[in-house]
């Protein structure tokens, strides 16, 4: 099967003054491929799709795109003209009518419903979604997306997956949500040590194959550490023998020296601040009401109702999930808790032990001026562990993957994500006993992700976590409150996936339920007084012979499909699938599921006859 090159990148190299990016790295891209950019904070990702859509310059190296290609690009910050309408800002294709219905479908997807209103009226994370819809809206063949998850609730997010899932479209992307990049991508590209990796597969097969490269790499270390000592005797012990013929020794040594030197940025040691002391009073919340005037679509005054009525008492070492829509309050409640906002009736009543450390979506302004370890260690010079142990500034940093050398980097050198990071360290180098995180995963690149989630695991305190991102909130979280909006809220007793599970299980039954009831509705109107089963007179609704047939086949064909989607996608983690293979099977994916949800929504129809 022939397969069609979209983006072909040989010997690429990106640098700022001294400071190199990437360096001769080389990939291609081809059509049906649905590739993730995994790379560490400060490490060129958002600069590599810059550089890619010719929005920055390179060094050298090549860069070809496929002929008459419509390349569609999402950047981490988009800007727009203030004064533009939602719908206007969508508009690169003259108001067709077919394409202003898409656009308005779209745009009511990721809840942006007023489509005259001013661009420059909407927040930082509409203006993203507006951009999001831009790119989606065009059709493009090959789509770049830089960080398209930031700003998405949770449902948005899961409707993008199924958007770019469904038929053979061609996507380059930056996330750090790893479910997303499961869900989505078949192959991941690693930029590591200025150095492209290649993995054929979703994020699971990345993760299995990068533990494999990083152990290997760690015993070629071991073993040039080994031979290292035995050229490091071999120098001290022969100072006057070296001479000529003993030069290429020498060499080897100092390749030897600077190889066994490189550093493996892999957390061995968890940080537990175990030193953190809490009261068994933590907060009530006690039957808060909260609403906001709003105006309506038909301009009558209306209510946002955000919280009523509503009570609360959080336990001790508790670590509680909050999910719900965007707009339903998620962030006022935190900020009625740390008192930045007034509730309208009812009181939060805290503990006196309670040190709150709050992570905000807003950040923190640095002076540009200042270096990075001095940022640390204006809060503190080390932080307690307890036990008598210590950490001293340099080493937190260094726990958070900030290199001895970004350490000492002013913070104007910083990239977003480096940016983001530094602020949560200065968040949890106060030492606080309970954290309130709001949107902590966005613009934080994966390994910190990972590092941050083994700090909250072993976090001896409380935390409340709002967020996006799935994965995150199934690691860290015991529980979720989800709020629906208009003041309900939902206290489940899981993390995240669970909620899902349960969501769907509840609306099948639902479904179901109301099947039924509709039959038995049927049936009291055929015959009112029913004292017996009347076989001849029951006007409920049968399977005729031949959808008894048709059910029995739905569910060999069912069983069937599940099977082949088994099969399909262990094959595309498995890393053995020639190119053209990886291809055709991720073109039938797709097919597929849309193949099987037919099947089980005609399978459920028949189900409800008897």
């Amino acid at each position: 099967m022939s397969q069609t090159p979209y983006l072909d990148v040989q010997n690429l190299t990106k640098s700022f003054g001294a400071q190199v990016l990437f360096e001769n790295i080389s990939f291609s891209i081809a059509e049906g491929q649905k590739v993730g950019l995994i790379a560490k904070n400060g490490t060129g990702k958002s600069t590599l799709l810059s550089v890619l859509t010719g929005k920055e310059g390179y060094d050298s190296g090549n860069i070809v795109y496929h002929n008459d290609i419509k390349v569609g690009y999402l950047e981490q910050a988009p800007a727009f003209d203030p004064k533009e309408s939602v719908l206007d800002a969508c508009f690169n294709h003259h108001g067709e009518p077919e394409r202003v219905l898409k656009a308005k479908q779209i745009l009511t997807q990721l809840q942006i419903p007023d489509f005259e209103q001013p661009m420059g009226q909407l927040s930082g994370g509409q203006q993203k979604r507006v951009a999001l819809a831009n790119v989606l809206i065009t059709e493009p063949d090959f789509i770049i997306l830089d960080e398209p998850t930031n700003h998405l609730d949770l449902h948005m997010i899961e409707w993008l997956e199924n958007y770019l899932n469904r038929g053979n479209k061609t996507l380059f992307m930056v996330t750090h949500d790893r479910y997303f990049l499961d869900n989505v991508c078949n192959v991941i590209l690693e930029l590591d040590d200025k150095t492209i990796y290649t993995y054929r597969g979703n994020f699971s097969y990345y993760l299995e194959k990068r533990q494999e490269r990083i152990d290997n790499r760690r015993a070629e270390l071991a073993r040039v550490n080994n031979l290292y000592r035995k050229e490091l005797e071999w120098m001290r012990r022969m100072p006057q023998a070296r001479g000529h013929k003993a030069r290429y020794r020498e060499d080897a040594f100092e390749d030897l020296e600077r190889r066994a030197k490189q550093r493996i940025e892999e957390r061995q040691v968890r940080l537990k601040a175990s030193n953190v002391y809490i009261g068994s009073k933590i907060f009530e919340c006690q039957y808060v009401s909260k609403s906001f005037p709003i105006r309506n679509a038909d301009g009558t005054e209306g209510e946002k109702i955000i919280l009523k009525d509503f009570y609360y008492n959080f336990a001790r070492f508790e670590k509680m999930g909050i999910v719900g829509n965007n707009g339903t309050g998620k962030s006022t409640f935190i900020k009625m808790l740390l008192g930045m906002v007034p509730p309208d009736s009812g009181r939060f009543d805290i503990g006196e032990t309670v040190r709150f450390g709050y992570f905000s979506q807003e950040g923190l302004q640095f002076r540009e001026d200042q270096k990075v370890i001095d940022v640390i260690t204006d809060i503190a010079e080390y932080i307690d562990l307890g036990g008598g142990r210590h950490m001293t500034a340099s080493q937190f940093l260094n726990y958070f993957l900030f290199s001895r050398e970004e350490q000492y980097n002013y913070v104007a050198k910083l990239s977003g994500g480096q940016k983001r990071k530094l602020y949560l360290c200065t968040v949890l180098m106060k030492n606080p006993n309970f954290l309130v995180l709001d949107e902590p995963t966005n613009d934080l690149d994966i390994q910190t992700l990972q590092v941050l989630e083994e700090y909250l695991q072993d976090f001896p305190g409380c935390v409340i976590v709002v967020s996006h991102d799935r994965y995150f909130m199934d690691k860290v979280v015991d529980h979720l409150l989800v709020f629906r909006g208009n003041g309900d809220i939902k206290d489940f007793p899981g993390n995240y996936t669970q909620y899902r599970e349960y969501e769907k299980l509840t609306a099948k039954e639902t479904q179901q339920g109301a099947a039924k009831a509709s039959s038995s509705t049927k049936s009291q109107q055929g015959d009112s007084k029913p004292t017996k089963k009347d076989y001849h007179h029951d006007t409920r609704k049968r399977m005729s012979f031949k959808e008894k047939r048709e059910f029995e086949q739905l569910s060999k064909d069912i069983k069937a499909l599940e099977e082949e989607q088994k099969s399909l996608e262990a094959a595309l983690c498995s890393g053995t699938l020639s190119v053209d293979e990886l291809t055709e099977k991720s073109k039938r994916l797709p097919v597929l599921k849309e193949e099987l949800d037919e099947k089980e929504m005609r399978w459920l129809e028949l189900s409800e006859l008897e």
